[in-house]
């Protein structure tokens, strides 16, 4: 194995291994922040030892090993030896001296952990914006760049954010828990909000050589069954559970046995999951029920339900997908709802409409580096006979583009479109 298939190695373990040893790490010694640190620096050993000793047998378990070693060392050199402390350096030093099982430690009910570590990124002190990119951070492992190309924001505005967090989080002391009661519903809207954004990773993941990273999305889905348990009477998280069931619910037709992107339109409907289908439409259904109708997660959630009632790409109910964007957009203003708007109206209306609302849309400050703008509008470009401009459009989306599965699709987007052209003549 070379150097470069160790590091690929080493950052793909690191994906899956980050969200389980932050949860674990903050389970044993209260105090998030310091469990982030530790998990930062065994990634760092793990680029260190790995390249010359090899990737082991047990990568988590080592990650874990060593956290917990560093996270025994550093309460030892710590010159206040306060009963928490000294309690915490007992239970560590009588784990290490049982040899627990790191696998059996790493497989407990994750997305329980997960969605306590949540709540606690989530608590009142941070504001909204940084509960989210702080949990993005430490559960889904991004990168600030990516973190701030997920909210359209500039990368240093994010920065200041998670520094900020992490350190009004170290300096409170608050607790790692699931708050109960008034608590629970304080931090409820944000918490469904990050774990919105970790599905959204996992469904189109923003960077890396993978279009999907399933482990997420799997993440999500469970918290937003506990969720719906923990709030039954809430419509919005079973609006969210519904959008991520239904979603999901196409997984297996996303990628090609390569891994590469398959689109929407292209995907064969055969491989979509029906049951899982059932489960979105009950969790809409519920969602409804309890007066979700016109909420963010519920009018998303009926947005894919007409993409799953339909037997073929023919049948999808277009003119209502562009109503119910219409809907979201008087709701939330945002470019991005709007330029999904654009796309179900160019299905519908054709695309001269839709590309009208494109080009008003490429003066947004937010959308200056969103590569989806300049996908979707190569496409009506394209759509419209104009290949040159097309493809001018998909070469700077597939620039912007940060995942390689995507800007490889993006490139072959420009051949096909010029193979067309060729046809034409």
């Amino acid at each position: 194995m070379t150097a470069a298939d160790i590091h690929r190695t080493i950052l793909a373990v690191w994906r899956i291994e980050q969200p389980r040893l932050i949860t674990g790490l903050s389970r044993m010694l209260r105090d998030v922040t310091l469990a982030e640190d530790l998990t930062q620096e065994a990634l760092v050993a793990a680029l260190e030892h790995w390249p010359v000793t090899g990737v082991p047998e047990k990568p988590g378990a080592w990650l874990m090993a060593l956290a917990k070693r560093r996270a025994l060392d550093d309460l030892r050199r710590r010159t206040m030896l306060a009963s928490k402390h000294a309690m915490l350096i007992r239970d560590l030093e009588q784990e290490q001296q049982a040899m627990p099982d790191f696998d059996a430690a790493l497989d407990d009910d994750i997305g329980d952990e997960l969605l306590r570590l949540i709540f606690t990124a989530c608590h009142p002190k941070l504001t909204r914006e940084a509960r989210a990119a702080l949990a993005l951070r430490m559960i889904c492992g991004l990168t600030t760049e990516e973190i701030a190309r997920a909210f359209l924001q500039p990368e240093a505005t994010v920065a200041q954010r998670i520094v900020r967090a992490k350190r009004t989080l170290s300096d409170s002391g608050l607790a790692y828990e699931t708050p109960r009661g008034k608590e629970l519903s304080e931090r409820l809207a944000s918490v469904l909000e990050v774990v919105y954004l970790i599905f959204n990773e996992g469904y189109t993941a923003a960077s890396g050589d993978e279009w999907l990273r399933p482990q997420l999305c799997n993440d999500a889905l469970r918290m937003g069954r506990v969720l719906t348990q923990l709030a039954p009477q809430e419509p919005q998280a079973h609006g969210l559970l519904a959008l991520m069931e239904l979603n999901a619910s196409r997984i297996a037709a996303r990628t090609d046995a390569a891994g590469d992107p398959i689109l929407l339109m292209d995907q064969n409907r055969r491989l979509w999951d029906r049951l899982q289908i059932r489960r979105g439409l009950s969790a809409l259904a519920r969602a409804y029920e309890l007066g979700g109708r016109n909420g963010f997660y519920g009018l998303q959630a009926a947005i894919v339900a007409c993409h799953a009632r339909a037997a073929a790409p023919d049948d999808t109910d277009w003119p209502r997908i562009a109503m119910l964007y219409g809907e979201l957009a008087s709701l939330v203003r945002s470019p991005v709802i709007e330029l999904n708007r654009a796309v179900a109206i160019g299905m519908a209306e054709g695309p001269a409409a839709a590309l009208a609302i494109v080009e008003a849309l490429a003066g947004e400050p937010a959308l200056r580096n969103y590569h989806l703008l300049e996908s979707v509008r190569g496409d009506l470009l394209c759509k419209l006979g104009r290949i040159a401009e097309a493809c001018v459009a998909f070469e700077a989306a597939a620039r912007l583009a940060g995942n390689r599965r995507e800007h490889d699709l993006l490139q072959r987007r420009i051949v096909e479109a010029t193979r067309r052209s060729w046809i034409a003549c």
